[in-house]
């Protein structure tokens, strides 16, 4: 296996980790900002307010995003194992 391989396996790697958490890192970004800002505009400084929003709603987005998530790492799965045999030998 040359150097260009393990490269082109690396990328897919990286690139497919970003994809499927991407979605629940930018529910929970948004989320967070909506309540810093409601935070901000009531004056309300508690700091366990933002967890359990977040919380929710990242568990919303799994349920929601969770059939595409597990076809995309199946398919990179996949997609490793059929070509091991050109990886090895």
């Amino acid at each position: 296996m040359g150097q260009l391989t393990v490269i082109q396996i690396a990328e897919q790697a990286v690139w497919t980790v970003l994809l499927v958490s991407g979605p629940l890192m930018l529910v929970a970004l948004i989320t967070g900002l909506i309540i810093s800002i409601f935070q901000a505009t009531t004056s309300i400084q508690e700091q366990t307010l933002s967890f359990a929003p977040k919380i929710i709603a990242v568990l919303v987005a799994i349920v929601f995003f969770g059939p595409w998530m597990v076809a995309r790492m199946t398919q990179y799965f996949q997609d490793i194992l059929n070509n091991l045999t050109r990886y090895i030998g």
